[in-house]
């Protein structure tokens, strides 16, 4: 029987025995996906989105075009700019329908938004390549909070909730995350985020929790604690607190919002959810 020629694009990466099952096309579609950001309300160009994910123009030309053919991206003829279609929605409800912490975590979140005053977000993500992304969040009331939500992306390198991430996940995951964060950063910047990476984990390891001090941006200060419970099903997360640093000061953060957030995760990690 004479076999169908195979395109680069159909591939399955064979780089090392555990890859074989590893199909490169499928990869490079969901790449082109994660391209997209809330932000980017008016789409993103074919352009874009090889700039985003590093694929050649002519590979992303085609993951487009199926993508636009199977609904999953609506196509703008004027602008000549892609979005996502509504079939990525059901996938999105999927994945957080699929993490019970959710719905278990909102009401603590809320409450402990609350006490903590003005201008307080908490949040809740997990990791997306270089960076974490909300997958829950519970303000208190103000006119002021940080403009983060369900879906928002922040630095893995940089954020409190990256960090404490970075100091949860196993050796062979962080080896590999800190290996890839030194060459997107490069040289000069490098050894100042790892001395806050390595700080970040020694904090953590020492009282549990993490201060962040404007280093994610300036002028925000926020605390974090990893949230893991050993289970397959479950990814490893991160929860925060943050704000401006004028309603968030280092003394509050140290003596009121850090004990209340670890309190509150270790009350969760331990619950039967």
């Amino acid at each position: 029987m004479r076999k169908r020629a195979v395109s680069a694009d159909e591939t399955e990466d064979t780089s090392g025995e555990q890859d074989r099952q590893f199909i490169t096309a499928l990869h490079r579609g969901l790449e082109v996906l994660r391209a997209f950001r809330p932000e980017d309300r008016s789409g993103l160009s074919n352009g874009d989105i090889a700039q985003r994910t590093g694929l050649p123009n002519s590979t992303v030309s085609r993951l487009t075009f199926t993508l636009l053919k199977s609904g999953y991206l609506l196509y703008d003829k004027q602008t000549g700019r892609y979005r996502m279609g509504v079939p990525v929605l059901s996938l999105g409800f999927a994945c957080l329908n699929g993490l019970p912490i959710r719905e278990a975590a909102r009401d603590y979140m809320q409450e402990l938004a609350d006490s903590c005053g003005e201008g307080v977000l908490v949040g809740l993500g997990g990791r997306v390549e270089h960076t974490m992304i909300y997958v829950a969040a519970a303000r208190s009331r103000s006119v002021i909070s940080l403009q983060l939500d369900v879906g928002s992306r922040i630095s893995l390198a940089r954020s409190s909730m990256g960090r404490a991430y970075l100091a949860a996940c196993s050796v062979q995951e962080k080896a590999e995350l800190l290996s890839a964060l030194e060459k997107r950063a490069g040289p000069d910047k490098w050894p100042t985020l790892r001395e806050g990476i390595e700080d970040a984990a020694e904090q953590i390891a020492r009282r549990g929790f993490y201060l962040n001090l404007g280093e994610w941006q300036t002028g925000v200060n926020s605390v974090s604690v990893p949230f893991a419970r050993g289970r397959d099903n479950e990814p490893l997360l991160a929860f925060n607190l943050g704000g401006p640093a004028n309603y968030l000061p280092v003394e509050k953060l140290e003596n009121e919002c850090g004990p209340k957030l670890l309190k509150m995760v270790n009350l969760l990690r331990n619950s039967r959810i």
